[in-house]
């Protein structure tokens, strides 16, 4: 597999301080594709120099802005050189005119004076007619950065699909590793919610459970990428994909934490119903001594708006285990802001007996704002729970780890089929 290799030597046709640099650099910083085409074409040294944009030794910049510590002396100065090429900048630009001005004339998509070819640039930048003219003029697909990027690693944006079409058209490979990570474009489809390049890569022979450096697998990227609520949808679309091509939902990273784990963190109920649906482990144990279930309570106070109970409520009717009860303070010291997370779990067990350490983890805010529920919880320390409760009780122990498919099939009422499920009510009794 070919690799970039760090060009050091290179003279440039222009130097940073050289008018044709001055004017190039003036040009794109006020964004001018016209004059910027212009340069390239008509005034640059041949369609293949190599241009200077900075370099390595600020003193020769006289001015280049400085922060205030460097001129102290207090942090020290890294000013790294640019070196690049008319085709790389047309590429990076999206401009496809010139860069077909430019090929014609014999520029060479391969040569890279920089740390990327003018294909990565395209790519990265989802600029697909730029894309298809370099690979025509015999660009390599398969050329890699220093960091052993490709550019179908670098297709990492809905815009970028076609990118990715073509790239794999001319042959790029498709389950070729990034050298730190060693990740495949599947990991980097999975991190970004890209369902269109996931099935696109798996169409295409993508190995569906390669772990990366840090044995997490593409399914267990897209559970722990799955923290927006607006892209969750896209997430599970993923992981419904990645699963259908059989990956393993109990695979582990080197921390032992299984997608499901990620999922339970994130909030993300969707994606923790499908993992359990399809048989994750809902009592895997991280290296850490944590479950999903444990991730998902150390997550419900930053996660109010996902609604957070949902998912501790999902795996409590998989049969999690619960929170040993003597540590129910704790919990509640920490999900007190989320009071529906506090009562799906205080309903999981029969009876936990409420004391005044209770009342005092509480803010008295808190207490203000969730008054009805907080005044009904404390109300229980000084008696049993309610014989609907206790039913509720023996019937979720007899279900077991069936509760969320033997109880929608009773024939009861549904408000009775979500009281058995603990959906909760505000209040406890």
């Amino acid at each position: 597999m070919q690799k970039i290799k760090p060009k050091r030597e290179l003279v440039p046709d222009h130097p940073v301080a050289s008018k044709f640099t001055r004017d190039l650099k003036y040009a794109l910083e006020q964004e001018d594709s016209g004059e910027v085409s212009f340069l390239l074409q008509q005034r640059a040294h041949s369609a293949n120099a190599i241009i200077e944009l900075s370099n390595d030794d600020w003193m020769k910049e006289p001015s280049a802005q400085l922060d205030p510590l460097v001129l102290l002396g207090l942090w020290s100065l890294e000013y790294k050189r640019e070196l690049t090429s008319p085709l790389c900048i047309a590429a990076s630009r999206g401009y496809t005119s010139c860069l077909q001005y430019l090929l014609q004339r014999g520029a060479k998509p391969n040569l890279i004076p920089g740390s990327r070819s003018p294909l990565h640039l395209a790519c990265a930048n989802a600029y697909t007619d730029c894309t298809e003219l370099l690979l025509e003029y015999g660009a390599n697909p398969r050329l890699q950065t220093e960091d052993g990027i490709t550019p179908l690693h670098l297709c990492d944006s809905p815009q970028s699909f076609w990118c990715a079409k073509l790239l794999l058209k001319y042959r790029a490979d498709v389950n070729q590793l990034t050298e730190e990570d060693q990740e495949t474009p599947l990991h980097v489809a999975a991190k970004q919610g890209l369902h269109s390049h996931a099935h696109l890569y798996l169409r295409y022979g993508a190995s569906v459970d390669v772990m990366n450096v840090h044995q997490v697998s593409p399914l267990s990227c897209a559970c722990a990428s799955a923290v927006e609520l607006a892209k969750q949808k896209d997430y599970l679309q993923v992981c419904k994909l990645l699963i259908a091509y059989s990956a393993n939902v109990n695979s582990v990273d080197t921390e032992k934490r299984s997608p499901l784990h990620k999922a339970s963190r994130n909030a993300s109920v969707q994606l923790v119903q499908l993992l359990l649906k399809h048989g994750a482990d809902v009592n895997a144990i991280d290296y850490n001594g944590c479950s999903p279930l444990a991730n998902a309570i150390q997550a419900a106070p930053f996660k109010k708006e996902l609604e957070p109970q949902r998912t501790v409520q999902t795996l409590l009717n998989h049969g999690s285990q619960r929170v040993w009860p003597g540590a129910f303070l704790k919990v509640l010291k920490s999900c007190a802001d989320s009071p529906k997370t506090v009562e799906v779990l205080f309903n999981s067990y029969q009876q936990i007996q409420v004391t005044e350490e209770w009342m005092e983890a509480v803010p008295k805010e808190i207490f203000q704002v969730h008054r009805p529920f907080y005044e009904s919880l404390f109300a229980l320390a000084s008696g049993p729970r309610s014989l609907q409760h206790l039913c509720r009780f023996a019937a979720r122990k007899l279900f077991g780890k069936q509760c969320s498919t033997i109880v929608p099939q009773l024939p009861i009422p549904k408000r009775l089929h979500g009281y058995l499920l603990l959906e909760p009510e505000d209040l406890v009794y």
